[in-house]
């Protein structure tokens, strides 16, 4: 077994839209960001206790990494946790591509260790994990999850990591009040019998759960989002607003509603951060109860959406 077991935030930090360019068209989110902006993000969400910074090879190819270590420059390496992953479908050709893809990862970052590896999609369950396990021996990544795997491949992992004496450690899939594949499969039931932090990606959907966007004010055009979300916005409102009342009633948003939901169904919502006055929110978030009636509430309203809102990168739970 690694030393400790892994500790799970409230909230963890997402950096996906944090390795878009800022150009137009290029990245998955058109975002705006500024080297001072996100160093604002990082001293905001570190003074607050969100401390566990979660990001990938994939997200603009290694720039998020960078872009990360940058922020992060001048913070004792114990006062934060960095979170990354191994994405099988572009791993090189060596002897050793998880390994390999670790090291860029690490050289981009700037530190000898990662706190929390993903195997990021599952690909070929049988063949990436057992790679996993020297790395987890010499203490280049400290705990072990995985990304997009339904029941049948975490149990395959964990059977793997298993006969070495470690373990699966946590699972971090899609979910969101629209999709909850994950609940449905018995994921989530799995996670809580075993004591396994689930981390939820996509609470917000992209923005489209904030209360910000609606018919309109669709998502901002030319970015990969907007094309995925703006025509079921319509779809949308019913749920948006009440999620919105709900939160007008505890001075809070859209957004935090959401992510308490979240929080309440079990799970460390991973919040996308590109703005420090984001931090706000996940406070108020990480403070909301909510009552069973209105979890399932929203629930139903969510259902009779009626919106798909799998990524290309899902297959079925």
């Amino acid at each position: 077994m690694t030393s400790k077991t892994l500790t799970a935030p409230a909230v963890a930090l997402g950096t996906w839209a944090w390795g878009d360019s800022g150009e137009v068209g290029d990245g998955y989110f058109g975002s705006q960001l500024t080297e001072s902006g996100l160093r604002e993000v990082v001293e905001k969400a570190q003074s607050n206790g969100f401390t566990l910074w979660d990001t990938a090879v994939v997200y603009g190819m290694g720039h998020s990494e960078t872009v990360l270590a940058q922020a992060l420059k001048g913070y004792a390496r114990s006062e934060y946790q960095l979170s990354t992953k191994f994405t099988p479908q572009v791993a090189g050709d060596g002897d050793d591509p998880v390994a390999d893809m670790l090291e860029q990862s690490l050289d981009r970052m700037g530190t000898d260790y990662v706190d929390l590896y993903w195997i990021h999609n599952p690909a070929d369950v049988a063949r990436w994990t057992p790679l996993l396990i020297p790395l987890l021996r010499s203490g280049r990544i400290k705990h072990v999850g995985v990304s997009n795997h339904n029941m049948k491949e975490i149990a395959l992992a964990d059977q793997i990591l298993g006969e070495a004496g470690f373990r699966v450690e946590a699972v971090q899939n899609h979910y969101s009040l629209l999709y909850r594949s994950s609940e449905r499969a018995g994921i989530l039931e799995h996670c809580r019998r075993h004591d396994l932090p689930f981390f939820s990606y996509m609470v917000l959907e992209q923005g489209a759960l904030t209360g910000r966007y609606g018919p309109a004010h669709p998502l901002p055009g030319g970015s990969s989002r907007a094309a995925v979300y703006n025509g079921i916005l319509p779809q949308l409102q019913a749920l948006t607003d009440r999620i919105g009342a709900i939160g007008e009633d505890r001075g809070a948003s859209a957004a935090d509603v959401a992510t308490a939901w979240a929080i309440a169904k079990g799970t460390t919502p991973i919040i996308g951060v590109t703005k420090a006055g984001y931090i706000d929110g996940l406070v108020r978030a990480r403070g909301i109860e909510l009552a069973d009636e209105e979890i399932a509430e929203l629930e139903a309203l969510a259902d009779a959406a009626d919106v798909d809102t799998r990524g290309s990168w899902e297959h079925d739970m």
